[in-house]
């Protein structure tokens, strides 16, 4: 499923298909067509790439936590439930694979400036997050990944707290404090730069 950027913004142009057309692809996905699969990977492209580059700030991490996500959920989607729509569980897919991607990377980090070997690396810069503005995609960047998740799916991919509950399984209102304690901190940042 690697693509390169011209191929993900032609795969990634189309909106989720209503519930019916969905739930008719996932149910020949399940059966094993790989046009079903095309069809839900095209549909569900651009927002499980902008959900991972928000979490991340990497484009070229982002791209393949999103690829991954979506070979995970090709694997388990024998187990999804057809009555519910594909987009939340494929960005509860997503959102986790960035997080432990995150944590990863952030251990990888320690380990090798206590090494003395780390190389200074910039994140390449991804239109996803173009339309944010630098300093709210400085100050997103600025929290710790739980949080930024959180607000990613809240405020970017509109999904509500009871949702993103279910999403992350966790008690909504561990959600609702986090997202608080984003918002202050995004908040205090921001006044910060004025």
């Amino acid at each position: 499923m690697r693509a390169d950027s011209g191929e993900l913004e032609r795969a990634g142009g189309s909106e989720p298909p209503p519930a019916r057309e969905e739930r008719r692809l996932i149910r020949e996905a399940q059966r094993g067509s790989a046009a079903a699969l095309a069809a839900l990977y095209s549909a569900h492209w651009r927002r499980a790439h902008r959900a991972a580059y928000l979490v991340l700030h990497d484009a070229a991490a982002a791209e393949d936590v999103a690829q991954d996500a979506f070979l995970a959920a090709v694997d388990a989607l024998d187990r999804f439930d057809r009555r519910r729509p594909f987009g939340p569980w494929l960005h509860r897919i997503v959102v986790n694979r960035a997080i432990d991607w995150s944590r990863r990377e952030s251990l990888r980090r320690r380990v090798v400036d206590e090494a003395g070997e780390l190389e200074q690396r910039g994140g390449d810069g991804a239109p996803a997050g173009a339309d944010l503005g630098t300093d709210l995609m400085a100050a997103l960047a600025e929290l710790p990944v739980e949080q930024r998740a959180i607000v990613v799916l809240r405020h970017l991919l509109e999904y509500t707290p009871g949702e993103i509950a279910r999403m992350l399984e966790m008690p909504r209102g561990t959600v609702n404090s986090r997202l608080r304690r984003a918002l202050d901190q995004l908040g205090s940042a921001l006044e910060g730069e004025r």
